[in-house]
């Protein structure tokens, strides 16, 4: 079982995404029978617990901040964890919602934002959820908060894709305004392995991008288009959000059992898979 450190970008706070928005995923890990480490940012110069990841297999980077949410210190960190073999998993969300993410080596090329390194064809650089106006571009409406939505794998099925017996995937939970990831040309072993489709304009979007890793970084990696994959809101809306989420939620979560079960077969798959040494 994997040691794994679940790591916001934002100090401790109440009314917004720290950690506690992530109680069932820790929990899912914990009840697989990992050792998981669940922290807000703690530190300016570098974060405590990234400043330490020799203690890990894993870390989880759920960047929820609105700019400045890791340091050069941290970059450091995780380029070397990554280079002894640790497994990363970096998510973000909306428009520039973890635009940090960018300052990391290999992975932060797989993130796409509004202001920096936005999605490379132009035809991408707009709006496709119009109902939230005052978020911007990237922000696939890929269905409410606590709905769910079917999700279509790309090339072979990845094992980050298989349900218990083996079987696909079929859901994701659903956003309504998901960020932009791709596979970095730069970077041949990286590859998309999901897309989902906008609810509004029919539009494809990645979902995950899978960094199989190599001689320089063997540690595996995933770059995820949004956090609302894995937080309790999405998983059960029951579980409520902060009091600048405006949207109402969908109970799709609640109704549909395989959903809930999906979401939680792929935590657990991310689990398993990052701390594999590649092949």
């Amino acid at each position: 079982m994997a040691r794994i450190l679940l790591k916001t970008t934002i100090p401790a706070t109440d009314d917004d995404w720290a950690i506690h928005r992530f109680a069932m995923l820790a929990d899912a890990l914990r009840r697989a029978g990992h050792e998981v480490t669940a922290a807000d940012r703690v530190g300016t110069e570098g974060d405590r617990d990234i400043a330490q990841l020799d203690k890990f297999d894993q870390l989880w980077l759920f960047a929820v901040d609105v700019g400045g949410g890791i340091t050069r210190a941290d970059v450091d960190a995780i380029d070397a964890f990554r280079k002894r073999g640790g497994g990363v998993m970096v998510t973000r969300d909306h428009m520039d919602l973890g635009a940090c993410l960018t300052m990391l080596p290999e992975l932060g090329a797989a993130h796409h934002f509004h202001s920096k390194n936005q999605e490379p064809d132009p035809a991408r650089q707009h709006r496709d959820d119009p109902f939230t106006t005052y978020i911007d571009f990237p922000n696939y409406h890929s269905g409410a908060n606590g709905d769910f939505q079917r999700i279509t794998p790309v090339g072979d099925l990845h094992p980050l894709l298989r349900r218990a017996d083996g079987a696909p995937l079929e859901f994701f939970p659903s956003h309504p305004h998901e960020g932009a990831v791709s596979a970095p040309a730069s970077v041949p072993h990286a590859r998309v392995i999901a897309c989902g489709s906008s609810k509004v304009t029919g539009t494809r979007f990645n979902l995950a991008v899978v960094f199989e890793g190599d001689t320089t970084r063997p540690g595996r990696a995933v770059a995820q288009s949004t956090f609302h994959h894995f937080s309790d809101l999405n998983w059960d809306p029951r579980a409520g959000a902060p009091s600048f989420v405006t949207e109402a939620p969908g109970s799709g979560m609640l109704d549909q059992p395989q959903a809930r079960d999906d979401a939680r077969r792929y935590a657990l798959n991310l689990a398993a898979w990052l701390s594999q040494p590649r092949s």
